[in-house]
């Protein structure tokens, strides 16, 4: 475990506030030098601790992509395990495939015992969405896991992004590709 010092705080909600500003400019908006800056913003990044993002909004108020969004929670049977799942991923070819056009965003679950696969997936009517569930999803887990693989699946359409990444409210604190420059640097939440 890492704990972030004062300045790392400070550098991590400024990023966090507009992640392409520069060392330089951390340095002189928060009176810290910029070599320290620098070498904190490394050490944070080649840690893992601080990760940058692009995020293309294919929903209609972006490229109109895509116009609706499901959460699908799939629950294997017994046997199918967290690592099957995982090295399903490792070993995803290096090329665009049903999950990456699909699925916004994934998680591997537990429920009751059981291993789960919890997904976000995006398409151009629920009608798109249930068949690129039901006629690629499906059939690709079950030719890696086995036809009778799959105990029980559910879904909820999803209506409205509320929050994402903790910090960021879409429809109050951001403003075109950033938060917005008033939006307070105390409601950022670092620990």
């Amino acid at each position: 475990m890492y704990s972030l010092d004062e300045q790392e705080i400070t550098i991590t909600r400024a990023l966090i506030r507009n992640p392409r500003r520069s060392d330089n400019r951390l340095g002189e908006e928060n009176g810290i030098p910029v070599r320290t800056v620098s070498r904190k913003r490394a050490r944070l990044e080649q840690g893992g601790m601080l990760r940058y993002f692009a995020e293309v909004d294919m929903s209609e108020s972006g490229t109109g992509h895509f116009s609706c969004r499901h959460l699908y929670i799939i629950k294997f049977r017994i046997g199918v395990t967290e690592k099957a799942l995982l090295e399903e991923v490792q070993n995803e070819p290096h090329v665009v495939t049903v999950f990456t056009r699909s699925i916004y965003e994934s998680y591997v679950a537990e429920i009751d015992g059981h291993v789960a696969l919890v997904m976000v997936v995006d398409g151009a009517s629920d009608s798109d969405v249930l068949a690129r569930v039901q006629e690629q999803i499906i059939p690709a887990l079950r030719k890696r896991h086995g036809l009778d693989s799959i105990e029980d699946v559910q879904t909820i359409r999803l209506l409205s992004k509320v929050r994402k990444l903790r910090n960021y409210l879409p429809a109050v604190n951001m403003e075109g590709a950033m938060m917005k420059a008033d939006w307070s640097i105390d409601s950022i939440f670092v620990a």
